[in-house]
């Protein structure tokens, strides 16, 4: 009997709950167990189908169950389970918005996590494509592609259109998929430049993440402007690494513990300084709060440093309810159409985002919570592309029908992803840099 026969189980009304993540013991890569715990957790979806509209990894279920002999899960061929956790890129949002099943409930589903031990079984029996090794080696990648020459060079090659179609050809990033620019002139070298802040009455550190180092060093000189303003002094750290999320939605966890091991030490020795700590990037604070605390929930290092991890915007809007944030705003930004990323709607911090903006003066801000379907390298692959773009497509068109004069969103990937989607010669910006303008800075 499956556990849909039989009377009808409500889900549960408590709050969602996590259970650490076994991926160190040899029980978790059992494959004859995975397979069974897959048809499990597939049969519960297909009774439920409450998340077909968050991602492609459900549509891609439910026409399996469709199109098989049975119409049931067990109609499905075991080889084509893997055509599911192909489509999951451990967004979280069925965990954390639709799923009436997860612990504590009896059932226990946790499908995001299932996927990533199914990614982790893959990856240790098969590795990955050179594709994707090279997508996820944040580092290796914005190491190179940083250095002055190549970094032109990389830009223009991105931007050419017969060059992006030999790049699908050959590995399989797909040739009109947005990829991000490298800057040379990396955030850190930026930052070591600005004078040193003044009238600072207290400080957080600020871990860059590869992707605002390399890629996004204009939005973080403004965040950082913002900080300071505020009064609060900005420390870097003097070194570190990719955050592992990229490893991480690979499967890749032994990369994602050398990462761990390289970035706690620095990162534990500014919260036992007693600092919070920040990141431009929602997947990356993620990372910290929840799954490496998860992956490894023995190591006190890794949940000290969890316990001293902020959402930067979490951050501001508690010094504004201590009355330590500053609103006297020189300008109006108008109307902000602000995408909510996955990985900042998981954290369960509320609307922080939208909290800051409207505190300028005559700002409305239409608030977008569904997932750009971007995931960083998701949407960039040949055979993905095409289900990213129309994952999103609604946020397209909420921005389109609003009639906004700026849309932002708190991830730059998913930002581009959208700015590629509406197409309309305008630029997805980052709120921190419409802060930075109401300011007058």
């Amino acid at each position: 009997m499956n556990e849909r026969s039989g009377e009808r189980r409500e889900g549960s009304l408590d709050a969602p709950t996590r259970h650490p993540i076994a991926w160190q013991e040899e029980s978790f890569y059992d494959e004859a167990a995975l397979e069974k715990e897959l048809e499990r957790v597939y049969d519960i979806c297909h009774g439920c189908r409450r998340c077909v509209s968050l991602c492609n990894a459900f549509p891609t279920l439910f026409d399996l169950v469709d199109n098989s002999s049975t119409m049931e899960v067990d109609g499905i061929a075991k080889a084509d389970y893997g055509k599911v956790v192909d489509q999951c890129y451990l967004c979280d949002l069925c965990y954390m918005t639709k799923c009436p099943y997860v612990p504590p409930h009896e059932w226990n589903v946790d499908f995001p996590h299932l996927m990533l031990r199914a990614k982790a079984v893959k990856f240790k029996k098969e590795g990955a494509s050179l594709r994707d090794k090279v997508l996820t080696s944040t580092d290796m990648v914005g190491s190179l592609a940083g250095i002055p020459v190549v970094a032109e060079v990389v830009n223009a090659v991105n931007a050419n259109g017969a060059a992006r179609k030999l790049m699908q050809s050959a590995i399989g990033v797909h040739a009109e998929a947005p990829l991000p620019k490298f800057h040379s002139n990396n955030a850190r070298k930026v930052l070591a430049k600005r004078p040193a802040a003044s009238n600072t009455d207290d400080a957080i550190a600020l871990y860059l993440t590869c992707y605002g180092n390399r890629n996004a060093p204009e939005t973080v000189a403004d965040m950082v402007a913002v900080f300071e303003h505020n009064g609060i002094a900005v420390r870097l750290l003097e070194k570190e690494v990719c955050c592992g999320m990229p490893k991480l939605e690979l499967g890749d966890l032994e990369t994602v513990a050398r990462h761990k091991d390289i970035n706690i030490p620095p990162l534990l020795r500014l919260a036992e300084q007693g600092l919070r700590i920040t990141a431009p990037i929602p997947s990356c604070v993620l990372m910290y709060r929840q799954e490496l605390p998860l992956l490894f929930p023995e190591d006190e290092r890794v949940q000290k440093v969890r316990a001293a991890f902020v959402d930067p915007y979490e951050y501001l809007m508690a010094r504004h309810r201590a009355g330590k944030l500053r609103t006297d705003f020189k300008s109006s930004i108008g109307k902000v159409a602000w995408h909510a990323p996955c990985h900042q709607r998981v954290q369960n911090i509320g609307q922080k985002t939208r909290e800051m903006l409207e505190l300028v003066p005559g700002t409305e801000v239409v608030v977008i919570d569904r997932c750009s379907g971007h995931d960083g390298t998701y949407a960039v692959k040949e055979e993905n592309y095409a289900f990213a773009q129309k994952i999103c497509r609604p946020i397209v068109k909420r921005i389109s029908d609003s009639q906004v004069d700026h849309y932002v969103s708190d991830c730059p990937m998913a930002g581009e992803l959208i700015e590629h989607g509406v197409a309309n010669g305008s630029h997805a910006t980052s709120a921190f840099t419409l802060l930075k303008h109401a300011y007058g800075i």
